[in-house]
């Protein structure tokens, strides 16, 4: 799957049923380049001047499914890291 084809899935928090967003970049590892984490801008696809600049750093292993439409993530309030 490309970058292209994440980008337009909305992602959606399994633990709240809150939508996080939609990916904007990935965390590639360098040696293996595999995926390590999803990056999600805090406030939307299109933030524009109202983003604040904080996203959500989603670790891979917490994706539970990919669907067509939406990607389920499994995170729990802790775990949430915003940047």
């Amino acid at each position: 799957m490309r970058l292209c084809e994440l980008e337009n899935k909305e992602v959606i928090n399994v633990c709240d049923c809150k939508k996080l967003g939609y990916i904007a970049d990935l965390i590639l590892n360098e040696c293996s380049g595999c995926v390590e984490a999803l990056i999600i801008p805090k406030g939307g696809k299109v933030c524009g001047f109202f983003c604040d600049g904080s996203e959500y750093i989603v670790p891979f292993c917490c994706i539970k499914k990919i669907g067509p439409d939406i990607i389920l993530v499994e995170m729990h309030e802790e775990k949430k890291k915003v940047v």
